[in-house]
């Protein structure tokens, strides 16, 4: 019995019929949630390259999880999907490891684990899920009769702040690189260095014009917000900003994600996302040369002649510093930490003196004095003009290279660790040059003993006809050679 042909029109019904049935889904592990439960745990997979999303938005234009930094370390991160860029990290300051190890768990607290360190970083509350609104806001919520937050991203910044994200003076921003940082004063915002020395040099201060508003003493905190108007709102009561801060696209509608960024060059920029770039649209400093670190440490920045060192002896590279950079004090409790010599240049200036205190000399001689014996002074710049002496108390960094001579600077350069650098490669050679002596006298022992044996039997050999040989004179001025050396 022949089986009839299937006809068009019966596989059509048939293709259709099986589009009906509702087929169980499969979630794989590369499927996000958009919200994670107690009891919710993952670890980092060896195959992934860059970003292991965990959770995401309810728009997927951001997603929480695993950032791969320098293949072997792991940072949880919250990403803009779009371009990639990371907007906030759970500690800068310290990453994990990128291995099966370090486990990633919600148990009402968020926590990072390994069993090196246990517990890595927590937020150590007691909450019942964690969201990731469509502001790229991290929360951990606890689920009463109306969710409460306990923990939110937003009141955690690291190097970012995106927008409508309110920043107070109990927030701080950090450079990735850890050397810069964004605070809130009473009426201003800074930009400061980070040095373990001083760690209060601002380097940049915007204070509030209060043009539209005034700050009332007694009303509480000044707090900032970055507007979606394309301006950094400066507040204290109400909606009305003490202080506009404007952005290039201020006033002009931008359909596009917006961000502040403290930059490892410590300047702050503004920038909104076109839906294929980031453009830039602020930044606090417009002149490279007033960036605290532009040149590296000893570098002299020159607006339009670009950057040289102090030294002139030295060539400057972009890639390496003129000098080394320090830390620390001059008068450390180490041998020869705190010898240091002296570099002289006229035609110097400090980048932000206005922001820096001095005191009034009589002479250049008095400012540098007042420096040389200090522990915690790296050096000062004097105006012979004003009579204004300007100590620096943190490691010496970039300084602005002027056309007035009548402005002097006086830095330090540690030497302590270049001396014990040479006398420990000195102690080396000298430990080299004994071992090859004590080497040469055992060789130079053994031929002896050769030389004495052969000697002997030379002679006894010579009254029977037969020639000595090589070994005698051999053995002689061998031996010889290696006493002179």
């Amino acid at each position: 019995m022949e089986r009839p042909e299937a006809t068009p029109s019966l596989l059509l019904l048939a293709i259709s019929f099986l589009c009906t049935i509702k087929w169980p889904q499969i979630q794989t592990a590369a499927a996000t949630s958009q919200e994670l439960l107690k009891g919710f745990t993952a670890t980092p997979e060896p195959s992934t390259s860059s970003f292991q999303p965990l959770l995401t938005d309810p728009t997927g234009n951001y997603s929480m999880g695993f950032l791969r930094v320098n293949r072997t370390q792991l940072a949880l991160s919250v990403l803009h999907v779009p371009s990639a860029e990371p907007l906030w990290q759970a500690d800068m300051a310290r990453l994990a490891r990128w291995s099966e190890s370090t486990h990633f768990f919600f148990n009402g607290s968020l926590v990072i684990s390994d069993p090196r360190t246990k517990v890595f970083w927590s937020t150590g509350t007691n909450g019942d899920r964690i969201l990731l609104l469509n502001t790229s806001n991290l929360q951990i919520q606890k689920l009463d009769k109306s969710p409460t937050v306990l923990w939110q991203s937003f009141h955690f910044p690291t190097n970012t702040l995106v927008e409508n994200q309110n920043f107070t003076v109990n927030m701080s921003l950090v450079s990735s690189n850890g050397l810069y940082s964004m605070r809130l004063g009473e009426d201003f915002i800074g930009l400061y260095e980070n040095f373990k020395e001083n760690p209060d040099q601002i380097y940049w201060k915007h204070g509030a014009l209060e043009a539209k508003a005034e700050i009332v003493k007694g009303q509480g905190p000044i707090y900032i917000r970055l507007d979606s108007g394309g301006f950094l709102g400066m507040y204290q009561i109400g909606s009305t900003p003490v202080d506009v801060e404007a952005f290039y696209s201020f006033q002009h509608p931008i359909a596009g994600f917006r961000l502040l960024r403290l930059e490892p060059d410590g300047n702050l920029k503004g920038y909104y996302w076109t839906g294929s770039n980031w453009v830039l649209d602020y930044q606090a400093i417009k002149d490279q040369c007033e960036l605290p670190g532009s040149c590296g440490s000893y570098g002299l920045c020159r607006p339009g002649s670009g950057c040289s060192c102090i030294d002139n002896s030295t060539e400057y590279n972009s890639e390496k510093e003129c000098l080394p950079p320090e830390t620390g004090n001059l008068c450390s409790d180490i041998e020869g930490e705190n010898k240091f010599r002296v570099l002289r240049r006229k035609g110097i200036e400090l980048p932000y003196k206005e922001l820096m205190g001095y005191e009034t000399t009589s002479s250049l001689e008095q400012c540098e004095r007042s420096c040389e014996n200090n522990c915690s002074c790296w050096g000062s710049v004097y105006n012979n003009a004003s009579g204004f002496c300007y100590r620096v108390d943190y490691p010496i960094r970039t300084l602005l290279g002027v056309g007035d001579d009548t402005k002097v600077g006086y830095f330090k350069v540690r030497e302590g660790p270049q001396k014990k650098a040479e006398s420990g490669f000195g102690f080396v050679i000298g430990l080299l040059g004994a071992t090859v002596l004590a080497f040469g006298g055992v060789v130079g022992f053994g031929v002896y003993k050769v030389w004495r044996r052969k000697g002997a039997k030379g002679v006894s050999e010579e009254a029977g006809g037969v020639n000595p040989g090589p070994y005698k004179t051999l053995g002689a001025a061998s031996f010889r050679s290696i006493e002179m050396t």
